[in-house]
């Protein structure tokens, strides 16, 4: 599996159209010019971009919910609501629907980051008080979420 590394600062244009860094479209190659998926992030204002073998696998776990469920069925609308499609141009870009511009603020300054498996799209200045954030003690959450894995166990 490949996962994605970096963080670039790029920009977007009034048509949703951005410029992805060399580096990351050579990244994204390794994923043999499969589409891409982009939808809105869960818990952050920011989009995520999936490569399409990434996508089918999280939706193989969403679709095993029993629909019949309210809260399920719920889920499933909101997690899926403004998912669309996305390939590089010719020219480097990714295009980025209006819906989706709208949900993540961006404007033309632009971050995207690496995310292991996918990358995400932010507007520079909420991601900059994200990765800054005071109220967060980062020793204490790596140790909290990575502190019980075995790293032999890990491969």
């Amino acid at each position: 599996m490949s996962h994605f590394i970096g963080t670039y600062e790029c920009k977007i244009d009034d048509k949703g159209r951005l410029k992805v860094p060399t580096s990351l479209v050579k990244q994204m190659k390794n994923f043999a010019d499969q589409p891409f998926v982009i939808k809105r992030s869960v818990f952050q204002p920011c989009l995520e971009v999936y490569p399409m073998s990434g996508w089918d696998k999280l939706m193989q776990k969403i679709n095993a919910l029993n629909r019949f469920i309210k809260k399920n069925a719920d889920f499933i609308r909101m997690f899926t609501a403004g998912v669309k499609t996305v390939e590089i141009d010719n020219v480097g870009r990714l295009q980025v629907s209006k819906d989706l511009v709208q949900f993540a603020s961006l404007k033309k300054e632009v971050v995207i980051t690496s995310a292991g498996e996918l990358f995400e799209i932010w507007n520079k200045d909420m991601y900059e008080q994200v990765i800054s954030a005071q109220h967060v003690d980062f020793g204490v959450l790596a140790e909290e979420v990575m502190g019980t894995i075995n790293t032999e166990d890990v491969s």
